[in-house]
């Protein structure tokens, strides 16, 4: 596309984040009408579709790769700005996060970025999956995400984090009534874990117990609810080490397996944008995670 209208493109990024083209239009205090001109005039120069029209209105991927480019754009611009001494306003820069390092170590990173304000944050919770394909697409700047330190060499650049250690606990009440006897093969065909990665769990059992095929559990999709069911006494299940420390040290949970533990290897993924907002974020989260996750 040659000759990018960028009010036009600031237009299709409002659609995208407000879900609609009213809500778009109310955030930028300009009619309807001129937010689908716009649009429109985009989608002709493009000779494609940008926004697949619905209750949300969504970017096709050629849609949130122009709304990805605006943005970052946007970066540079107020990074050119601070150069230059000029008033600037903090950018929005989009993240995606796994729950249980939102749970842990995650946080401890924000206050360097955040105080004084640097940069507006949108963290997103997303698992493995959803938070590569985020990151690949351009919706995010950057994301942690589990699994091998591998990508396409025209990717986002990965760096290492560290190891998130989950043990395998329950409340010492759920302990002596489901596993009295200790952590037995026969216990867990019958004792109700709780999960938010069913493979984790599979793995872990296998391995320790041998145990394959079915056991009984109960499917949460966040960390939070997980480790409320476990700590109410409703099952047991894996948690980050760095979570249940505490409540280990004071016999509110007990470990179940001893000695026996998942590593999960963590990354961050992150496109090189030269900025001075994503290079102090890409150094905190890497430092704060070095410093809290296992090497």
């Amino acid at each position: 596309m040659d000759n990018l209208d960028y009010r036009a493109l600031a237009v299709l990024d409002a659609v995208v984040s407000q879900g609609s083209f009213e809500k778009a239009a109310l955030a930028l205090g300009i009619s309807q009408s001129a937010v689908s001109q716009r649009i429109k005039a985009l989608e002709d120069a493009a000779g494609r579709l940008l926004i697949v029209r619905g209750q949300p209105a969504v970017p096709t991927g050629l849609g949130q790769r122009l709304v990805s480019h605006h943005r970052n754009v946007k970066l540079m611009e107020a990074a050119l700005d601070i150069d230059l001494g000029n008033q600037v306003s903090m950018p929005e820069i989009s993240l995606a996060v796994d729950a249980a390092s939102l749970a842990t170590w995650f946080p401890l990173s924000l206050r360097p970025l955040l105080s004084p304000p640097r940069c507006q944050l949108n963290v997103q919770l997303a698992g493995t999956e959803m938070a590569l394909h985020l990151v690949r697409e351009g919706s995010v700047f950057g994301c942690v995400a589990a699994g091998p330190a591998e990508g396409a060499a025209n990717g986002p650049q990965i760096t290492p984090l560290g190891r998130m250690r989950y043990v395998c606990v329950a409340t010492k009440a759920f302990a002596n009534h489901w596993f009295g006897d200790g952590f037995l093969i026969e216990a867990a065909r019958l004792a109700p874990a709780v999960v938010d990665d069913r493979d984790m769990m599979a793995g872990f059992l296998h391995e320790v117990l041998e145990l394959r095929g079915a056991y009984p559990h109960h499917t949460l999709p966040l960390s939070a609810a997980t480790s409320e069911c476990v700590f109410g006494g409703l099952a047991y299940g894996l948690l980050p080490e760095q979570q249940v420390s505490a409540a280990l040290a004071d016999e509110r949970l007990v470990d179940l397996a001893p000695g026996h533990y998942v590593d999960v290897a963590l990354n961050w993924h992150a496109w090189n944008l030269d900025t001075p907002f994503t290079r102090a974020l890409s150094e905190q989260i890497v430092a704060t995670a070095r410093r809290h996750l296992l090497a």
